[in-house]
């Protein structure tokens, strides 16, 4: 473990925990000092992430909660905040790429597929969000980060569900902080890259390939995404994680209503 921890003697929830943004960004935050609850669907996915932080010496505790679910949401995070405060909450869940026909034109993109990024993604961002509002509100103090992507901020076709999915997230950031901030609560927004080592990148290659009709090479795709920013490199989970713990800690405490760009230049404000 770090001699100097970041997030030392801070409570955080993290749902989407057994994906593989959400387990990144766990660890970190059990790494730098945080003890940390682990949201997710799917037990077993959350459980090993749950080991693997005990393992190294952290916090963990791993529970199976559906981010869509607004019932389940609040109990849970009532229940956290009746155990002790809460600190961080944090949110990576989203559909599979597939689920909403990711890179096909608008003109050509129906209506229910449009709307199920909408109704997952910022549906759940919502309810997490709304969730640990009252818990750091009585505590007067608390961060609550949103995660959004490239597609919010639009350079290639075929992202309109997602992208408007994003950019309403990042617009929600700001709505939410200016209501919290009076109590001392910083709400932040995360955008991160397109990331080689996750289920969504691996997702989106396939579908690429099913699409063109054709035998998709990851690895060329990942370079491509490297190509395609500023920086000429890949972003990693690893990469997010650490973003994360400097948004949450108290080196950020000046920022709120804000989206920090960590896409290595993919995408520009």
């Amino acid at each position: 473990m770090p001699t100097s921890q970041q997030l030392e003697g801070q409570r955080a929830v993290v749902f989407g925990a057994g994906g593989s943004i959400g387990a990144a960004v766990a660890k970190e935050f059990a790494s730098e000092g945080a003890e940390v609850f682990l949201a997710g669907r799917t037990g077993a996915s959350v459980e090993l992430v749950a080991k693997e932080i005990m393992a190294t010496g952290g916090r963990a505790h791993a529970d199976v909660v559906d981010a869509l679910d607004e019932s389940a949401v609040s109990a849970y995070v009532e229940s956290l905040g009746q155990s002790g405060h809460l600190d961080i909450e944090f949110n990576a869940t989203g559909p599979r790429v597939g689920d909403y026909a990711n890179g096909t034109p608008a003109v050509g993109l129906p209506v229910e597929l449009f709307i199920v990024p909408v109704n997952t993604v910022l549906k759940s961002q919502y309810i997490t969000a709304r969730a640990a509002a009252p818990q750091m509100l009585k505590q007067g103090s608390g961060v609550i980060m949103f995660l959004s992507g490239p597609p919010a901020r639009p350079r290639i076709p075929g992202g309109t569900g997602i992208g408007s999915a994003f950019g309403a997230v990042e617009t929600l950031t700001r709505a939410l902080a200016v209501e919290l901030g009076p109590a001392g609560i910083r709400v932040v927004c995360l955008r991160t890259g397109g990331i080689p080592d996750t289920r969504t990148l691996r997702d989106t290659s396939d579908l690429i390939g099913q699409m063109t009709g054709t035998k998709f090479d990851h690895e060329q795709f990942a370079s491509s995404i490297a190509e395609s920013t500023m920086l000429k490199v890949n972003l990693s989970t690893a990469d997010t994680a650490r973003t994360a713990v400097l948004l949450a800690s108290d080196s950020a405490r000046m920022m709120t209503g804000t989206v920090l760009n960590s896409t290595a230049g993919a995408v520009w404000d």
